[in-house]
């Protein structure tokens, strides 16, 4: 319930938002209470499941490419198909929507092969899979580091800027990654604060190299630190996906106005009959039915939407491949 939560738990998550790696001594001296407040609300949070702090993998940034999967399954299928996909290891946002029927997961795909393997073969000769249709993510407007928890949390500008890491230009050029790397990306998933003395240990580097190579990851794109969150903590209740048709000439356009909405997680131009998807967070029905009579409705040359309610979550942030919380649904 939103009352198990006061604003001192929803402050304390919004800075975690910002630099999910920040000390507690840096977070305790924005929200005005003592280092030893700020770990035992961590602490508290952290062991109920409110709160996690977790490395996130911008895969795109390794040269792979993401797609969003609507896997049409007859009722009964449809559990055993999306624990099936959640149990691979690149999948992220394993959902279930649409009264049920319907699966939805982001997969990443590193070659033509693993997209022919997957959307070709495995998947529609799945028993009871009664169709699948695949959008590849062609540009993401919102999401990744970017987590909806910023738009909802309540720091002030002032106190999110003493918080926010110093902005370094992107590094040039794609980074490839070892076992050592993968460890250390393991690690992180779980625990997104994980020491590097921790992080030294899981990869057989020294505490100064590791310290380096989360630097190197972070400035070329590939690594970034994301929340997963109870939303009840902010007043969230329902999360529904969106699938828009926008006029080519106004995609642009509707995708930066709709990345802009308090109410979106994730918004991304992809592929397929619906070229833009988005992820949005409610209080509830009503809540959604304002939202998409209003703010969407207002979006320039929108074409057709279709609303798909998430009444399940299967597999979400922590996957070793994933974008966010909160990215896909």
């Amino acid at each position: 319930m939103e009352s198990d939560f006061d604003d001192l738990d929803r402050r304390l998550v919004h800075a975690l938002q910002i630099d999910g790696r920040a000390p507690f001594s840096a977070i305790a001296a924005v929200l005005g209470v003592s280092d030893r407040t700020v770990a035992r609300r961590y602490a508290r949070l952290r062991s109920t499941g409110a709160v996690r702090v977790l490395g996130g993998v911008d895969a795109t940034a390794l040269g792979a490419d993401v797609w969003l999967l609507r896997v049409r399954c007859a009722p009964a299928a449809s559990v055993p198909v999306a624990e099936a996909l959640a149990r691979r290891a690149d999948t992220s946002w394993v959902s279930l929507s649409s009264g049920g029927t319907e699966v939805t997961c982001a997969v990443r795909t590193e070659s033509e092969a693993d997209s022919e393997a997957l959307l070709l073969a495995k998947l529609p000769g799945t028993p009871r899979v009664e169709g699948v249709t695949a959008h590849s993510v062609l540009h993401a407007f919102y999401g990744g580091p970017d987590n909806v928890v910023g738009k909802l949390g309540s720091l002030d500008e002032e106190e999110a800027e003493r918080l926010r890491p110093p902005r370094a230009p992107r590094a040039a050029g794609r980074i490839r990654l070892d076992d050592a790397d993968r460890a250390l990306i393991a690690v992180l998933a779980a625990d997104g604060r994980a020491g590097y003395e921790e992080l030294a240990g899981a990869t057989g580097w020294s505490p100064t190299t590791v310290r380096r190579r989360v630097a190197q990851l972070r400035a070329h794109g590939v690594l970034y630190l994301d929340i997963d969150v109870d939303w009840r903590m902010f007043g969230v209740r329902t999360r529904t996906l969106l699938w828009l048709s926008v006029a080519p000439a106004h995609l642009e356009e509707a995708g930066h106005a709709l990345a802009g909405h308090p109410e979106v997680a994730f918004a991304a131009a992809t592929t397929g009959p619906a070229n833009l998807y988005a992820s949005v967070v409610c209080a509830d029905q009503r809540a959604l039915y304002h939202y998409l009579t209003t703010r969407v409705s207002a979006l320039p040359s929108i074409t057709h939407l279709e609303s798909a309610p998430v009444i399940r979550t299967v597999k979400q942030a922590g996957s070793r491949w994933g974008r966010g919380s909160g990215a896909y649904g």
